[in-house]
């Protein structure tokens, strides 16, 4: 995984990579309400992890979310064989035009990713972009919501210490860093 930009002191990296391969406590799937893998990052994880991430899940829905996990919202689970301590489901919004609270939606399902992690002890914790993939949420719209989001929750806390952005190609990352800008650069 490559960092190519940092903010806020270092807290926030924006890496490209393989975010299967990252290396810290926690990733964060970009899941569906199901919980039932999918594609995109969301089927690249299952598979990574293997059944045991899939079990958990159905768990999740035969137990404490059996009308599935809303928009805006996240839950943990073991990692199966993905080299962190665990995943973090978080469900962003479909994108409707903007006009359906899609980015108070996306921001929440950041914030309780990161609340998770905080409450869990995990110092590094990875995100991919949250709903940019078939729920179709605009990349540079998502990036400022991103940013706002995670740099908002890490204000005022100490966990995660760091929070990575991980792109798998290097030009989304570079959308990501157009969209946002130059705030807070380390």
């Amino acid at each position: 995984m490559e960092t190519i930009r940092s903010y806020l002191g270092g807290r926030v990296e924006v890496a490209v990579g393989d975010i299967t391969l990252f290396e810290g406590d926690a990733i964060v799937d970009a899941a569906n309400s199901a919980l039932a893998g999918g594609g995109g990052v969301d089927g690249a994880i299952h598979r990574a992890a293997g059944p045991a991430l899939m079990a958990e899940c159905r768990a999740l829905r035969a137990g404490p979310l059996p009308e599935g996990l809303p928009a805006g919202r996240a839950v943990a689970t073991g990692a199966g064989r993905l080299p962190v301590k665990g995943v973090i489901h978080a469900v962003g919004p479909i994108w409707r035009g903007g006009t359906a609270d899609e980015p108070a939606i996306l921001a929440s399902a950041y914030a309780d990713s990161l609340s998770i992690a905080a409450s869990r002890g995990w110092d590094r914790v990875a995100f991919p972009a949250i709903s940019t993939g078939v729920y179709g949420y605009p990349k540079a719209l998502a990036a400022k919501v991103a940013y706002e989001a995670v740099s908002s929750f890490l204000a005022s806390r100490d966990r995660p210490r760091v929070v990575s952005l991980v792109f798998f190609s290097r030009a989304d990352a570079e959308t990501f860093i157009r969209a946002v800008g130059e705030p807070g650069r380390a």
